[in-house]
């Protein structure tokens, strides 16, 4: 197993480093930088976040290296006048570390962004009260993002999103009134999610459903005087369960003994 010694001491060029002509060479002496540990001109990330985690204050000297892992790691370690420097990097590296950083206020310059990693950070840190301008974003998870961190009042721009993921996510939170319409999801797994939060008395159309699990549902809480169609249900612990509702006192004793005893 190779052990991170035994990464050679290179720059981001292939290149060997020479501390000697290293303009950070009086850090040597002060433990704040040495070759195969702590250097940042090394293209090993994690010794690059060393030199930085110890001279913080030299982050700002290196927002314009040609070294996107540079870039990316001063992005811990500035102020926010200079963060904004980076919001517009070439590399999604580094807009990405820059999403992490950026004041919640300030990422919706970055709504936009071309890379999802970008934007699904933005959605995770944004202000609730912005997230409606992602609603409509290209990549589903995203909107899933958005979903899950919206005001429930606004779920209602996501009822009919083209993926189902979201919609499934939309149908646990959005308000009782639109449960309905999630219930006839083409979707089954949107379906019983909405089924399962949708009052018992909206029940019975939703008993022919193609989905048995939906249909074990209705047959748990629909009033009983629909429970006749769910009888013989071709699944049968639907149909079992439907029967049990309609006739309680006829359940097999031998079933409740059994029960009893944790068979």
């Amino acid at each position: 197993m190779m052990i991170e010694t035994d990464i050679p001491a290179l720059d981001w060029q292939g290149l060997a480093i020479d501390c000697s002509s290293c303009a950070h060479v009086d850090r040597l002496a002060l433990g704040t930088c040495g070759l195969l540990r702590s250097c940042v001109h090394d293209r090993y990330a994690k010794r690059i976040e060393r030199f930085f985690a110890t001279n913080p204050s030299l982050a700002v000297d290196y927002i314009a290296h040609p070294y996107f892992e540079v870039r990316s790691l001063t992005a811990k370690y500035l102020d926010v006048f200079h963060l904004n420097r980076l919001m517009s990097d070439a590399d999604e590296t580094v807009r990405a570390s820059v999403a992490l950083r950026l004041p919640p206020k300030l990422l919706t310059k970055l709504i936009h962004d071309p890379d999802r990693e970008v934007r699904i950070r933005v959605a995770l840190r944004m202000e609730v009260n912005d997230l409606n301008t992602m609603l409509h974003d290209a990549d589903y998870y995203v909107r899933l993002m958005v979903a899950r961190r919206i005001a429930p009042s606004l779920l209602f721009h996501l009822v009919h999103d083209a993926d189902a993921t979201v919609r499934r996510e939309v149908a646990a939170k959005i308000g009782v009134e639109w449960l309905t319409m999630l219930a006839n999801d083409s979707e089954a797994e949107v379906r019983l999610v909405a089924i399962g939060r949708i009052s018992s008395g909206l029940l019975p159309p939703f008993r022919h459903d193609t989905d048995w699990r939906v249909r074990m549902e209705v047959a748990q809480r629909v009033p009983v005087e629909f429970l006749a169609d769910l009888i013989n249900d071709e699944d049968e612990i639907v149909a079992a369960t439907a029967r049990e509702r309609l006739n309680p006192e006829n359940i097999n004793p031998d079933n409740k003994s059994e029960n009893a005893h944790g068979h």
